[in-house]
C-alpha cells in the first residue's frame, strides 16, 4: 500500500468517527419561561432586549459598536426563528432570513434553579430537581460558624463583605481595604454560591485557591453548588480588574451525564474553558483552559482540527457573555460580544466534517435590561448544524436534556435517563429523519 493510499485510509477512518460540539453562549436566554414570574423574571428576554436596545441606539458605544444588532451567521442557523417561537414575535431590530441552514428550537428548564451548574448538567442529561442552598440577602449573609471556621483554617485576620453583592461593585468598594488589611472579600448572590475575591499579588493566587478549597469542604454539608475564586490585580479601586485565573469549585454531579456515558463507552470529552470546573472533572478526559471568548473559540477550532481517534465531544463555555456583560448589565458590551462571536461561526462551519454535529445553546439568561445583576429564568436556544443536519424548526423542547439525548443518539450511546431526542429515529449515517 502506498503512503498516499495509507494517508487516504487514515483520513477516511477519521471522518467516520462521530464528533459533537456544544457551544454554550453563557446566559444567552431567548425569552421568559412559563415559570419566570416565580423567579422575579417575568418579561425577561436577553437576546430580544439586546436587539431592541441596539435598534433604539442603546447599544451604541463610542469605539465599540453602533447600529442594529448584526449577527447574520447565527440568524442563518435559526437563532432569530428560535427567538420568535420562544417569545411569540420577531425581535425589534432583527431581520430574519427567508431560510435557515440549521435545526432550531428553544428549551425550557426543568431544573429547580437558574444557575450555571444546573443549566449545564441539564444540557448533559441531568436535571437538578432539588433546591440548592442559597444564602439569605442579609448582612451577615453567611452563618457565623462557617465564617469563623473559614477564618481559622485560612489563618485570616477576618473577612470583608459577608453579603450579597455584584463582584465588580464590591471590588471597587472593598478592594483597597482588602489590600491594606489582608482580609479576603467573601460574598454571595442569588445563586447557590460562596465567592472569595483576593489580590493575586498582595494576598497570593495559591493562597486564594487553597482558601477556596477549604471553603468548598465547609459548604459541602450545606448543599451549596459552587465556591468561586475571584482573583484580581491592580493598584487602586479605579484599576482593579479580575484576572483569567478564576476557578470554580463545584460539587460533583449527582448522577450520570452524557459526558460519563460517552467516556464509559470508549469516547472522549474535551472540556474547553470552565466546563471542567462545572462538572468537577467528572466524565472529562482532557481540559483546555483559555481566557476570553475569542481565545476559547480558538481553542475550540484547534480541537476541531484534530484527527479524532475515538468518538469525541468538545464542550465549550463562553463565559464572557455572562460575567463581563450580563451580570454588569452592559447591553453595548453584550451586543459587541455577540457580533464578534458571529463573525467566527463560518470558521467552525468550514472545519466540520461528515459525521460532525454542533449545537449552539445557553445555560440560562442574564437580561441586561432587568434590575439587579442576577441570572434570569429564560428559554435557551438549541441550534443544531453541521454536514447533513436537517434544517427547520424543532419546536419547544420541554427540557435542556433534549440536547444531551440528541447527542447520545448521535454517538449511538444508550439512552440517557432524561430528555427526548430532537431528531427521533436518527439515521447513524446522517441527520435525515
Amino acid at each position: 500500500m502506498s503512503e498516499t493510499q495509507l494517508a487516504g485510509n487514515e483520513s477516511n477512518a477519521a471522518e467516520s468517527i462521530p464528533r459533537a460540539f456544544i457551544l454554550v453562549m453563557d446566559s444567552l436566554g431567548i425569552g421568559a419561561t412559563a415559570d419566570a414570574d416565580h423567579f422575579g423574571d417575568a418579561g425577561a428576554n436577553t437576546l430580544g432586549h439586546i436587539a431592541m436596545g441596539c435598534s433604539r441606539g442603546q447599544g451604541d458605544r463610542e469605539g465599540l459598536r453602533r447600529g442594529p444588532l448584526s449577527i447574520p451567521n447565527m440568524l442563518r442557523l435559526g437563532l432569530g426563528h428560535a427567538l420568535k417561537e420562544s417569545s411569540g414575535n420577531i425581535a425589534e431590530g432583527l431581520e430574519l432570513p427567508s431560510s435557515v441552514v440549521g435545526g432550531y428550537g428553544y428549551c425550557a428548564e426543568i431544573s429547580a434553579g437558574k444557575d450555571t451548574p444546573s443549566g449545564h448538567w441539564e444540557i448533559a442529561g441531568l436535571p437538578v430537581t432539588f433546591d440548592w442552598t442559597c444564602f439569605p440577602n442579609t448582612v451577615p449573609a453567611f452563618p457565623v460558624s462557617l465564617t469563623d471556621e473559614l477564618i481559622r483554617r485560612g489563618r485570616l485576620p477576618g473577612i470583608l463583605g459577608n453579603c450579597h453583592a455584584s463582584g465588580t461593585t464590591i471590588l471597587r468598594e472593598l478592594g483597597e481595604e482588602h489590600v491594606r488589611s489582608g482580609m479576603p472579600i467573601v460574598y454571595t448572590s442569588a445563586d447557590s454560591v460562596l465567592q472569595i475575591a483576593a489580590h493575586e499579588v498582595h494576598f497570593g493566587l495559591d493562597r486564594l485557591l487553597a482558601l477556596c478549597k477549604a471553603a468548598r469542604a465547609l459548604v459541602d454539608p450545606l448543599n451549596v453548588g459552587r465556591v468561586i475564586a475571584r482573583p484580581f490585580v491592580g493598584d487602586s479601586a479605579d484599576t482593579f480588574v479580575r484576572t483569567g485565573n478564576r476557578r470554580d469549585y463545584t460539587t460533583p454531579p449527582h448522577g450520570a451525564t452524557l459526558l460519563d456515558c460517552l467516556q464509559e463507552n470508549g469516547g472522549e470529552v474535551v472540556a474547553v474553558g470552565k466546563i471542567n470546573d462545572i462538572f468537577a472533572g467528572r466524565g472529562i478526559g482532557r481540559c483546555i483552559k483559555a481566557h476570553g471568548n475569542m481565545a476559547l473559540f480558538d481553542a475550540t477550532l484547534d480541537a476541531a482540527r484534530e484527527r479524532p481517534q475515538k468518538p469525541t465531544l468538545v464542550f465549550t463555555n463562553f463565559v464572557d457573555f455572562d460575567t463581563l456583560y450580563g451580570h454588569r448589565r452592559d447591553l453595548p458590551g453584550y451586543a459587541a460580544a455577540l457580533e464578534e462571536m458571529d463573525r467566527r461561526i463560518p470558521e467552525l462551519l468550514a472545519i466540520l466534517r461528515p459525521g460532525d454535529i454542533a449545537v449552539i445553546t445557553a445555560d440560562h439568561g442574564c437580561d441586561t435590561t432587568m434590575p439587579g445583576s442576577d441570572h434570569t429564568r429564560e428559554h435557551i436556544p438549541a441550534l443544531f448544524f453541521g454536514p447533513g443536519v436537517t434544517a427547520g424548526s424543532l419546536g419547544r423542547r420541554h427540557s435542556f436534556a433534549d440536547i444531551g439525548q440528541t447527542l447520545a443518539e448521535h454517538f449511538q450511546l444508550p439512552a440517557l435517563d432524561n430528555g427526548n431526542s430532537c431528531y427521533p429515529q436518527l439515521n447513524p449515517d446522517g441527520w435525515e429523519n
